[in-house]
């Protein structure tokens, strides 16, 4: 199952993983960190829709996303 992981205390809310996202999957939070910015945010439910296709990851200028895939099959 794809996963990425979002740091919140890294992340400055920019919103070029929303951009990024083929699949707009990730979304800026409603609730602010502790360094006062509106952080990335997946559910769920987009979560297992993620195809870990890492444009998010490779768009974060802070490094606050984390892509995680399986190993392909031999």
């Amino acid at each position: 199952m794809p996963k990425i992981v979002i740091d919140e205390s890294l992340c400055k809310g920019c919103g070029l993983c929303t951009i990024a996202c083929p699949k707009k999957l990730i979304k800026l939070d409603s609730q602010i960190n502790k360094q006062g910015f509106y952080p990335a945010t997946i559910s769920a439910e987009d979560l297992a829709a993620c195809t870990s296709c890492s444009l998010c990851g490779q768009m974060c200028p802070d490094v606050a996303i984390a892509v995680y895939r399986e190993p392909k099959a031999k």
